[in-house]
């Protein structure tokens, strides 16, 4: 194809020419040698089968098809500096977006500050942020809807990438009033089972717990709960209302919904979730969705985490 044959140099070349009416001073502006400008106009118009300048004594003049073609040759070479001129924006961070997902918990308890930092250090950068159940944050991975998700590992989808960021010990949730509320700690056969109750199946909480419960790690049998809620804003409201009480990891515990709630740590044993970076295999992160990532790890870093919640060794 003729597109494919001809060079952006050529088109440089074709368009300095025609503005300044003269290859000296052409080649003088693209800092060219005038042999070097010659050859590349002559290589253009055999590619191109036509007659593009009409060279004379004084001038040169562009023919009927070099008119028609300069305007065309004009938005060819804004479109191409304007490509890349965006690309070194994006890649020096000066302009981009990210698409990020995570467990209500995550974007409740520490997303906004983490965001914070990092809107100040790239006012820039735009960043949309979704909150979902783990199954529906690990299908928007894989669609490729958003560049990374922050939750729990719900389904270890062989497409997607599960990097460890934090540790989130589970305990026991009940309100000020309730008999057990004066606990530091309590162990799992300790739990009122006919009080419990839990987020619904399709969440990540309550899937591992499903697992645990499977693999025998539970002491205790969950059983069909009376109650169920599809979010931990939900579970906290039914609690408050003295409607029973619920199991959940520290940091899902440690959101606005639950301040007048106490959290109890449950032992032997002593479970925890683990919340991962999920990103789907082989795709590499753009450079705004790396810098906030980074931003996120070293935000954890240095905040003080709810009791039961340490950043994990391999984040």
């Amino acid at each position: 194809m003729l597109a494919n044959r001809i060079s952006m140099r050529q088109l440089q070349a074709f368009v300095e020419v025609a503005r300044s009416g003269s290859f000296t001073r052409a080649a003088e502006g693209l800092h060219l040698t005038q042999s070097t400008l010659t050859a590349q106009i002559q290589q253009l118009e055999t590619q191109a089968g036509l007659k593009l300048l009409d060279r004379t004594t004084r001038r040169v003049l562009l023919t009927a098809e070099g008119e028609r073609f300069l305007p065309v040759a004009e938005r060819l070479i804004s479109d191409f500096t304007a490509a890349l001129t965006d690309l070194e924006s994006r890649a020096e961070l000066k302009q981009g977006h990210v698409n990020l997902a995570g467990s209500p918990s995550v974007v409740t308890r520490f997303l906004p500050s983490a965001l914070a930092r990092f809107h100040t250090e790239h006012p820039t950068i735009s960043v949309h942020i979704r909150d979902d159940s783990a199954g529906s944050l690990e299908q928007r991975v894989l669609n490729n809807e958003v560049d990374f998700a922050i939750a729990g590992n719900h389904s270890n989808q062989p497409d997607l990438e599960y990097r460890p960021l934090l540790r989130d010990r589970y305990g026991l949730v009940v309100s000020h009033q309730h008999p057990l509320a004066r606990a530091q700690t309590l162990n799992w056969p300790a739990i009122p089972v006919r009080e419990l109750i839990l987020l619904s199946p399709d969440t990540g909480i309550r899937a591992q717990l499903e697992r645990f419960s499977d693999s025998g790690q539970l002491p205790i049998t969950l059983g069909a709960p009376l109650i169920e809620a599809t979010n931990p804003a939900g579970l906290a409201a039914l609690i408050t209302q003295n409607l029973g009480v619920s199991v959940l990891p520290a940091l899902a515990a440690d959101t606005h919904a639950f301040a007048e709630l106490r959290f109890i740590p449950l032992a032997q044993p002593e479970l925890e979730r683990e919340i991962c970076i999920i990103t789907r295999r082989g795709r590499a992160l753009s450079p705004a969705a790396a810098a906030l990532l980074a931003c996120v790890r070293e935000h954890l870093a240095r905040m003080s985490l709810p009791e039961g919640v340490q950043v994990s060794a391999a984040g």
